[in-house]
């Protein structure tokens, strides 16, 4: 059969076949989401075809495809024509095709060809058009099948943590809908009599100061009555404004729970104002996001700032991690999730070089400790090693090295006592290639970028997403801004960079299929060397050509995007992937770690394939096909 046959009137099935179809059909999306009744009429219009191996299904050319297929056994693989940005793919059982040539009334572009005894059902598409108009799950599902794939698959990990969750409220809600009370706030030169009485009538927390719009000035709190009251003796005519802090950290209506945890987290603050064309509408407070939760942002920040000593910070970084759990229950996203975790392990690595500093007598105004790598992106997920490095000022660098790699090894020895494993490449501070003057560094970075081989660079890329963790971070300054000056200058440089990023093409066989590898009797996928890094890569590369002096990937591909003005659509498909592909690691991360399992720092990577549900199945190899795109682009950018 193909794309020119006629369509015929389909006899009505038994009601076991419908039964039977049915039950076999809602395994797959879009049908999971449709009512019984709606999948039945599917079944009621559908023909069956049987296409032998090789034989085509369907090949462009001739007029508009006239029916849609769906493949229920077999495998059919698709070949998109001369002139197709696309690869080859792989249909897998469930899926319907040609979607887009059936919506858009044309032949098709791709040949699709059986590879196996392969079974479709056949259905008009004047009859799926009916359908679609009676089915809102199946309209959602054509008009935006990429994202409707995303969002299914998010919901299938939430589901999978929710018995684990500890919380009512989604991390996702927007700040507009937490706002249950009118905010109580005051002018700037109420006294402090008046707030303080008002305060302790309304049993509140916190007094707002706000102008005659309605917009914050600042903000007194319980936690400031004692530091900028009672201690300074100030008496209780003193106006609000002369003690309140400010400026005042707010939060628009349409931002999320997560994004006034991480406010919270990142300033150390208990409340957060909601504003609505700045005028402040509402308050959302430490309790009311994490009224349900044991941990808190706020909470784990201030333990790990008040911890005194490793033993304390060996504790919180198990936190760190329970925490990151109870979040992904919620259905947190990728990029949020592993922000608040790269956020939460600054915070602990910072307490920790200044608990160690004082042991060693290190003078941290004269050292900054420096984040590399995943850490240095804000891109951590649970199983994460170290890669740091240390920029000391000295006169004498041969001299005073010998005691800042003391203090570093001491650091390194700490972090991996509070979980984060010593780097196999010994790429941390405690190497004496890591732990330089600013000069120093300078010269090492210039060497890498003005007559580095690619094989150095290879080893040297994840030192380009450096990022000042503790200390005096000015001295890491010139770093950044080496790199954002001198690399665009240099095209030797940025080829060999490409050339770096297309080592490891994206893992998809010649039939589109995802390419895996068998370890016993798994079919396995490493998901960061295979999956993630092709996008961090691409993204590195791409800032480091166009000065952009981000580190975190998401926001160095809409920069890059943004400077070589590639259509929105291309740019959220790269970052959705990306996070996809970082969402299935963090989901297999927390499952071994949640039983307890001793794998391999490669193996905290390895997905099985099989294992996958139909839809993460599916969007994987639309994440990949994404990475493999984005490849083609460099290869269009820089080997022309």
């Amino acid at each position: 059969m193909n794309n020119h046959a006629t369509p015929r009137a389909p006899a009505t099935p038994a009601p076991s076949v419908i039964a039977a179809l049915r039950d076999e059909l809602m395994h797959h999306a879009p049908f999971s989401q449709m009512s019984e009744p709606h999948v039945d009429q599917f079944i009621a219009e559908a023909t069956e075809a049987y296409f032998a191996p090789g034989e085509t299904v369907l090949a462009p050319g001739g007029a508009a495809v006239s029916q849609v297929f769906m493949l229920r056994r077999g495998g059919v693989s698709g070949e998109p024509g001369a002139g197709e940005a696309a690869g080859a793919f792989h249909v897998e059982p469930g899926e319907l095709f040609p979607i887009g040539a059936v919506l858009e009334g044309r032949a098709v572009t791709t040949t699709y060809t059986a590879r196996a005894d392969t079974f479709c059902l056949l259905v008009t598409a004047e009859a799926f058009a009916r359908l679609a108009e009676d089915s809102a799950p199946l309209a959602a599902f054509l008009r935006q099948r990429h994202l409707r794939y995303l969002r299914l698959s998010r919901q299938a990990l939430q589901a999978a943590y929710a018995s684990q969750a500890l919380t009512e409220q989604s991390m996702e809600t927007a700040l507009g809908a937490l706002v249950r009370t009118p905010v109580v706030g005051t002018a700037p030169q109420t006294t402090l009599q008046q707030a303080l009485a008002t305060m302790q009538a309304r049993g509140i927390g916190s007094m707002l100061v706000l102008d005659d719009a309605g917009s914050a000035l600042g903000i007194l709190t319980r936690h400031d009555v004692l530091g900028r009251v009672a201690l300074p003796q100030r008496p209780l005519s003193t106006p609000i404004a002369a003690v309140m802090s400010q400026p005042v950290h707010t939060l628009g209506a349409e931002a999320t729970a997560l994004d006034a945890a991480l406010l919270m987290s990142r300033h150390g603050i208990r409340h957060v104002p909601v504003t609505q064309g700045g005028r402040v509408v509402g308050m959302v407070s430490e309790r009311d996001l994490f009224a349900m939760h044991r941990l808190s942002p706020k909470q784990l920040s201030s333990a790990i700032r008040a911890a005194p000593d490793v033993r304390t910070l060996q504790v919180q970084a198990q936190g760190i991690r329970r925490f990151a759990r109870n979040l992904l229950a919620q259905g947190v996203g990728a990029r949020q999730l592993t922000e608040l975790i790269s956020q939460l392990n600054d915070l602990l690595t910072d307490r920790l070089v200044q608990l160690l500093a004082a042991e060693h007598g290190a003078d941290l105004t004269r050292a900054c400790w420096l984040a590399f790598g995943s850490e240095g992106r804000s891109e951590q997920t649970i199983a994460t090693d170290q890669d740091n490095g240390l920029v000391f000022a000295s006169d004498q660098p041969a001299r005073d090295r010998v005691a800042w790699l003391a203090f570093a090894r001491r650091v390194n020895e700490a972090l991996d006592a509070c979980g984060y494993p010593l780097c196999r490449g010994n790429v941390m501070a405690s190497n004496p290639d890591c732990c330089l003057t600013s000069d120093e560094w300078c010269e090492r970075y210039h060497h890498w970028m003005e007559r580095g081989e690619p094989e150095d660079l290879l080893k040297a890329s994840i030192f380009f997403d450096a990022r000042a963790i503790a200390g005096r971070h000015e001295l890491a300054r010139p770093l950044a801004e080496l790199m954002q000056a001198v690399a665009p200058t240099l095209p030797r440089f940025i080829r060999q960079m490409a050339e770096n990023a297309l080592r490891t093409r994206a893992p998809l066989n010649w039939l589109g299929a995802v390419d895996t590898r068998r370890i016993g009797a798994r079919e396995v996928l490493d998901l960061k060397l295979r999956g993630t890094a092709l996008f961090v890569d691409a993204a590195r590369l791409y800032a480091l050509a166009h000065g952009i002096a981000a580190t975190n990937t998401r926001e160095r591909l809409e920069a890059a995007a943004d400077r070589m003005a590639v259509p929105a659509h291309e740019s959220e498909a790269w970052v959705r992937g990306f996070e996809f592909l970082q969402m299935l690691r963090l989901d297999v991360q927390m499952d071994r770690g949640a039983r307890e399992a001793v794998d391999s720092p490669q193996a905290q990577n390895l997905i099985d394939v099989a294992a996958l549900n139909t839809v993460d199945r599916r969007v994987l190899k639309e994440a990949l096909g994404m990475a493999r795109r984005l490849q083609q682009r460099i290869e269009l950018d820089y080997y022309r």
